[in-house]
């Protein structure tokens, strides 16, 4: 039986479409009450799996999972007391604004009094108090997915599950409704689960994330320890842009190790999921922690690297480099910068701390 501080459980659950290839393995996971949690992942990393599961539209091949203590693998999607929104907002186009709120009511058979009370207090959070009497298609992309959004949470639902919702919005509709996606869960503290694909996406509105890939959930943890400390190569790779230099252990020395690049150099690392010596590793290193031709010397890595092209990026030059063999090193230079020749096809110190790489496996 789960624990009574996880509102949502998954117990050692396996899902196969065809009997042979477990598209979700073996996938034990606690949500307590309240927590925006995000499922990330590529396309086929069985996040969006695991969610129809949760939602009651695919059923676990082994495995059992839990809401509010209770298995619900047995219970019909709308005995779940489970809000919905999908990426396409699923909204009834010959339905008003109101009509398309106050349907989900309808069916729970509420009273015409509670309906209106319930149906201004979610078009109110959602800030369309006055769009009641419209139709879907006389609202903008970010409108609609505002009314879908306070459909499913109409009911005052247990649960809400939100599947790629921003998906179809240009980027700057995208980013303000995840700030308003986030500030309502804030508000009324309801359990969200959100499947993207965007890892800048669940950066920004997730309390915690379950980073998937090949079924299996690679990391989970807040959106500061994902990106300061991935557990692994894939996880450092798949949130935010990093470098990766390839190479082999040469020495361990406690939590510190030493690694040898594919082209002779060596690297002060942190030890992180390597054991031994002459173990082959891929050194993770954000760019933002790297400085260019340093003023001080209190870097334990420096190394000489050639300018191979410069971007300008607003408040920061992308500027890619050539170092320890690598010609694919990202390096974000603050627009500000001021020190020696600046300019592709020169030749620059790069420096950075052994604290900041980190020796991962060797994906």
């Amino acid at each position: 039986m789960p624990e009574t501080d996880s509102f949502v459980k998954f117990e050692k659950v396996d899902k196969s479409y065809d009997g042979e290839v477990l598209v979700v393995k073996d996938l034990n996971l606690d949500i307590p009450k309240g927590e925006f949690l995000t499922l990330l992942g590529p396309s086929g990393s069985g996040k969006t799996t695991t969610l129809m599961m949760l939602a009651g539209f695919e059923t676990p091949t082994n495995g059992e999972i839990y809401l509010d203590g209770e298995p619900i693998s047995n219970i019909p999607p709308y005995k779940r007391g489970i809000g919905m929104v999908f990426q396409n907002y699923a909204l009834f186009p010959h339905m008003t604004v109101h009509e398309n709120l106050a349907f989900p009511l309808e069916v729970r058979k509420m009273s015409k009094s509670d309906i209106e009370d319930k149906v201004s207090k979610a078009l109110s959070m959602v800030e369309l108090g006055d769009f009641g009497s419209r139709m879907p298609m006389q609202l903008s992309g970010g409108q609609q997915q505002r009314v879908a959004l306070a459909r499913a949470l109409v009911f005052e639902p247990r649960l809400v599950l939100m599947d790629e919702p921003l998906g179809a919005l240009d980027k700057k509709l995208r980013e303000q409704m995840q700030y308003e996606i986030k500030h309502i869960h804030d508000n009324i503290g309801i359990t969200v689960v959100y499947v993207t694909h965007d890892q800048s996406e669940a950066l920004t509105m997730s309390n915690r994330i379950a980073v998937f890939d090949d079924g299996i959930i690679q990391q989970l943890s807040t959106p500061d320890i994902l990106y300061e400390k991935p557990e692994n190569a894939f996880v450092a790779q798949f949130i935010g842009e990093n470098n990766q230099i390839k190479g082999k252990i040469q020495s361990i020395n406690g939590n510190d190790c030493v690694v040898k690049t594919n082209t002779g150099e060596t690297i002060k690392a942190l030890k992180v999921n390597v054991n031994s010596e002459d173990e082959m590793t891929t050194v993770s290193l954000r760019p933002e922690r790297v400085e260019i031709n340093p003023i001080n010397s209190d870097f334990e890595n420096i190394f000489e690297a050639k300018i191979k092209e410069l971007i300008y990026l607003g408040d920061h030059i992308r500027t890619r480099v050539e170092v320890c063999g690598d010609d694919q090193f990202i390096v974000k230079v603050p627009n500000t910068y001021k020190g020696a020749e600046f300019k592709e096809g020169v030749s620059v110190k790069l420096a950075w701390k052994a604290k900041d790489s980190r020796a991962l496996d060797k994906r």
